[in-house]
């Protein structure tokens, strides 16, 4: 990778670790701060509608800054918010933490993902998109298991001690790596609006919606079902946030060299396979070796669809790349508060932590066939004679 691609990396870890150990320390954050495991459930809808929400007011006050400027300066809320969930007093004061953290989410990984594709060749884009959400992903294999191991250990407030050292050194890689030249967006702004009004753009953030909806809807509950269900003590559970993480970066790449070659392929592909796997994981919680192969499998389907779900947002706003990348984070997190928000309920109403698989199942096929529709619309707006030679 590139030093641009290894600093945006480094960023993205520290966001995933801070986005995705909360659900390791829902336990730890329940009985410390007494509240039930739903409501600490919440911390991750309350992060997760903080960046659906920032995303398009970031998206949108930063459209005409340079690229670089913009990234440091997210770096800088990133900061400021984990050291604020380290020392919040109360339930109330960690959940303004972590919206105040999430602030910076949605607009780092939609202009990073910009930026990514910007210093590579255009039939690579897709991998280095990819190789930006790595830091992402690994943050599930390193970020998050030993954050949650930490937390355990020493109180979860020394792990957002930790994820705001990682913030610090990922400012520097920023500052002492990003090239001075990025391209600044041009042009009227309403211009950049109105191009996305457009219905694949609309689906295509519809599908990320769905994508991340399904994931968390049962990922926000990881812990206590393991607990519960599959009967393992916390320690084992951030073994298999281990597994998931190996799970989610594998995907990560092997779905960003699938786009490379067939897009919307790669998509319909990506929600059959969760779906599958999301049903097999609702009928094999109670037995051990069996949900650790599918926690596994399920982490690369799921992640498999990231990077070409934002090259599709991407490719088809064609006009305004960055606040469509942008918003399309905005949509990722508003599918993570939904997922989060449809377990919660679920739990509240009575439904087994065995059975929450089965939200995601729902929320995956209904996206396959959103999935379908799109790729259709593609064949049918495509002129007759290039059929045979597309490759959407």
């Amino acid at each position: 990778m590139s030093l641009p691609l290894i600093a945006l990396a480094l960023a993205a870890f520290g966001i995933g670790t801070t986005e995705f150990v909360i659900m390791g320390l829902l336990l730890d954050v329940s009985r410390d701060l007494s509240v039930t495991v739903p409501q600490a459930g919440m911390l991750v809808s309350g992060y997760a509608l903080g960046v659906a929400l920032g995303s398009p007011i970031l998206g949108l006050a930063t459209a005409r800054m340079p690229r670089r400027q913009v990234l440091l300066m997210l770096m800088g809320i990133f900061i400021a918010g984990n050291f604020y969930c380290a020392i919040a007093p109360d339930y109330w004061s960690l959940m303004a933490a972590r919206i105040l953290t999430s602030f910076c989410h949605g607009a780092f990984f939609g202009l990073g993902a910009v930026v990514a594709g910007e210093v590579v060749a255009p039939h690579r884009q897709a991998s280095a998109i990819a190789m930006m959400f790595a830091g992402l992903t690994i943050a599930n294999i390193l970020g998050v298991p030993f954050g949650t191991a930490l937390g355990q250990a020493l109180g979860w407030r020394s792990t957002f001690y930790a994820v705001t050292g990682i913030g610090v050194v990922a400012a520097i890689a920023l500052w002492a790596w990003l090239p001075h030249n990025l391209t600044v967006a041009t042009g009227s702004l309403m211009r950049e609006v109105r191009s996305l009004a457009r219905l694949q753009v609309y689906l295509a953030m519809l599908l990320s919606v769905l994508a991340s909806a399904s994931l968390f809807s049962v990922l926000t509950y990881i812990a206590p079902i393991l607990e519960r269900v599959t009967h393992v003590t916390p320690e084992v559970v951030t073994y298999v946030l281990l597994v998931f993480g190996v799970g989610l970066t594998i995907g990560n790449f092997v779905g960003g060299r699938l786009a490379d070659r067939r897009l919307m392929a790669t998509v319909v592909g990506g929600f059959v396979a969760v779906a599958a796997i999301l049903t097999v994981f609702g009928l094999v919680t109670s037995m051990f070796w069996p949900t650790v192969a599918t926690v596994f499998i399920w982490g690369g389907t799921a992640f498999a669809l990231i990077s070409p779900l934002q090259l599709r947002v991407v490719r088809e706003a064609v006009g305004a790349p960055n606040l469509a990348s942008i918003l399309n984070q905005g949509a990722f997190n508003l599918g993570n508060a939904s997922g989060a928000w449809f377990g919660g309920i679920a739990i509240d109403g009575g439904v087994d932590y065995g059975d929450i698989a089965w939200i995601g199942v729902v929320l995956a096929l209904t996206a396959l066939g959103i999935a379908l529709w799109s790729w259709r619309l593609d064949f049918r707006k495509a002129p007759q004679g290039a059929l045979a030679t597309s490759v959407p």
